[in-house]
């Protein structure tokens, strides 16, 4: 496989038992305008079209690449539908053919039995199993008892999907892109699968922050656990960042990955691209299969969805896109006004004229969309109404009319009548009112008379606009920092219990604040109230100076709430440790199971009915680390499983206390991988006993 091959990658001759299946899907973005009339269910509609697919094309498994859910606490009614959904098309007795190499209680829920591997536990009937990483939308949040969670790891705990790529990053180092002395980065623990003689590495990294991503990337500070034999394993990475520069948020690089993967899945990006793609200088290539539900009116969305049907032997692989019939269809089209006048001979406020293109238009593409689906046999869908946007240069234009009012005109006959015109004026206009942004004043002012309602429309971002204004109401209460950080909390994260929130601990915060005072006079509790917010933002500000403010609104603090700008993947370090990370521990937690009387319980499995799938022998994997420095200098210490939550808020002794029965060896660190043969397509354990173990080392890169 080389980056100069101009054809994409494909298999050349296969048997097919030893070819694993796998459908491929980022950003389905559940529950986007559920309240919306129209729209609402166009996101859950399509996940089930995907699920559908999968069933269809008998897959071995389904890969997500984050943003299952669009906002970060699901509705109830969206997180029915979702597990409904999943239970319906992956349960079932159908035997799963791909057989588990590492070790299922790896990433499972502490304190409980049931493996993180939900085909692994003998009390599941699974069919289709689901593997998935978070995105930015749903990322773990909070700093409860069981330390960040998010809408999967509900999911997972229930059996329904499979939750990877979550692990921890150390608070102190929150908010600073560049790591403080005694963090050790990241490090990647695989999901080894293997059907036949195909053996298949998963590496899942949840979102990060765009610029710390990049500098792990570049510092060399990414560790992923491989086999000692990675030539010879399928290796694919998902991960879920910026891959376009969306400024000020940067991008992560193409080139940075290991040179031992062979697909990356790239979420967050919304155009469809799934033709694998080569990457200048490295042996990888990218596949980005977009979103399944247009969130946005860009040109981005404008492109068919699709989602890939991966299929994937030994070291080869081919990927072929599934066109998604259930999308709303998208219409995007530029209109100078003064040429469209003239060549078309109608006036612009003619709005008659301009409905009767956009309806020849919506016609005709479902009308395509339905022939095609026809002629490979399937059914004929009823038309949706589209979404249209019309970007209408209005330079030379003197007034023109509300698009609001003129959206109305087409209630019923599109989906987003009130944001189908986006109105926008050409750059060359004259010297006088072309101001560069200059560092003193703000990007935008909204009193600034030179622009147009348009214009502020179209440039404005939020956060600006509420630093102006609170900066000019002059709070009495609550302070304008953690204000701000509230408001873009609930725009940007669509958090809708943000500002509550942020309410609520400031006001409990300066109700503390006055009792501490005693008894004050009317005249003097203006003053007192003034001082102690204040004093409430000037710590707010040290705290987020100082990088010790958590993502999220889980601290309930008398300062204000904490810094969502934080990595989504927090952890508490032990008090007066330096070692950041606990993947930097030379003996991982899996390391006490290493006696296997875990794995000879799962075959309390009799009477599912599935047939065998793996071999006789009994494997057990272990991965190396090669920072051999690191471990030779960590004492032995109690450590706490970090890849399902961490806890951000348990002081040092609790957790000492919880894991006193870890036990750490200065010597090289070992993980052991230990499924093998299975008797049952879902079982963790083999009945093969009194075989020889067949050790195979990794490394760790």
């Amino acid at each position: 496989m080389s980056d100069n091959e101009a054809p994409p990658p494909t298999i050349r001759s296969a048997y097919q038992e030893d070819i694993i299946r796998i459908l491929v899907a980022t950003d389905n973005h559940i529950g986007y305008l559920e309240r919306d009339p129209i729209r609402g269910q166009d996101s859950i509609n399509t996940f089930k079209e995907i699920l559908q697919l999968a069933v269809k094309h008998d897959v071995d498994m389904i890969l997500l690449g984050g943003d299952l859910f669009h906002e970060n606490r699901p509705s109830r009614d969206c997180l029915y539908q979702v597990m409904a959904l999943l239970r319906e098309y992956t349960f079932g007795d159908k035997p799963v053919q791909l057989e588990l190499l590492s070790n299922p209680d790896d990433g499972r829920a502490e304190g409980y039995s049931f493996p993180a591997v939900n085909y692994e536990d003998s009390n599941l009937n699974i069919a289709i199993p689901v593997f998935s990483i978070h995105g930015n939308h749903d990322d773990p949040q909070g700093a409860g008892p069981e330390g960040a969670l998010c809408a999967l790891d509900v999911l997972s705990v229930s059996g329904l999907i499979n939750y990877m790529g979550k692990f921890d990053l150390p608070l102190s180092s929150a908010s600073n892109p560049n790591p403080v002395e005694g963090d050790s980065g990241i490090s990647i623990r695989p999901v080894l699968l293997r059907k036949g003689q195909t053996r298949l590495g998963l590496y899942g990294v949840g979102n990060v922050k765009d610029a710390r991503m990049h500098f792990e990337l570049r510092s060399n500070r990414v560790r992923m656990y491989m086999p000692s034999d990675k030539e010879d394993w399928f290796n694919v990475l998902v991960v879920h960042q910026n891959r376009v520069p969306h400024p000020p948020t940067p991008a992560v690089p193409e080139g940075l990955f290991d040179d031992c993967i062979d697909l990356v899945v790239w979420g967050h990006e919304h155009d469809c691209r799934i033709v694998p793609e080569p990457v200048a200088g490295r042996p990888y290539h990218i596949t980005q299969p977009g979103s399944s539900v247009a969130t946005s009116l860009g040109e981005g969305e404008g492109l068919e969805k699709h989602v890939a049907l991966l299929q994937i032997h030994n070291k080869e692989f081919e990927l072929k896109p599934l066109p998604l019939r259930t999308v709303r269809p998208f219409m995007l089209g530029d209109i100078f006004l003064a040429e469209a006048a003239e060549e078309e001979g109608f006036d612009v406020s003619d709005q008659i004229a301009v409905g009767k293109f956009l309806r020849a238009r919506r016609t005709r593409l479902w009308d395509e969309r339905n022939a095609h689906a026809v002629e490979e046999g399937e059914e004929e869908l009823p038309r949706m109404l589209p979404l249209v946007r019309l970007k209408v240069d209005t330079t030379n234009v003197p007034a023109m009319s509300n698009p609001i009012r003129f959206g109305q005109e087409f209630t019923g006959r599109i989906a987003n009548p009130r944001d189908v015109l986006s109105f926008h004026r050409s750059k060359a206009r004259s010297a006088a009112s072309r101001t560069a942004t200059s560092a003193d004043q703000p990007e935008l002012s909204i009193d600034d008379p030179d622009l147009t309602t348009s214009e502020k429309l179209a440039k404005v971002r939020v956060q600006t606009l509420v630093q102006e204004y609170l900066a000019a109401q002059e709070l009495q209460v609550l302070g304008e920092a953690g204000m701000n950080e509230a408001i873009r909390m609930f725009v940007e994260k669509d958090d809708g219990w943000a500002i509550q929130t942020h309410v609520s601990n400031a006001l409990r915060a300066l109700m503390k604040g006055v009792q501490e005072n005693g008894e004050v006079d009317e005249e003097e509790l203006d003053d007192v109230l003034v001082k102690l917010k204040e004093q409430h933002n000037h710590e707010y500000l040290e705290k987020a100076r100082m990088g010790k403010t958590a993502k999220g609104k889980g601290k309930d603090k008398a300062s204000v709430q904490a810094d969502s700008d934080a990595d989504s993947m927090l952890m508490e370090v032990d008090g007066g440790e330096d070692d950041g990370s606990d993947f930097d521990e030379p003996v991982p937690p899996p390391k006490k199971k290493k006696a296997a009387p875990v794995k000879k319980a799962a075959p309390a499995k009799k009477g599912r009915g599935k047939k065998a799938v793996a071999s006789e022998s009994e494997e057990v994997v272990e991965l190396d680390e090669d920072d051999d420095e690191e471990e030779d200098e960590a004492p032995p210490k109690v450590t706490k499983k970090t890849n399902r939550a961490a806890v951000l808020s348990q002081p040092a002794k609790k957790t000492l206390a919880k894991k006193t029965g870890t036990k750490g060896k200065a010597g090289q660190g070992t993980l052991s991988f230990a499924p093998s043969g299975r008797s049952s397509t879902r079982a963790a354990a083999t009945r093969a006993k009194g075989k020889m173990a067949n050790v195979v080392e990794l490394d760790s890169d």
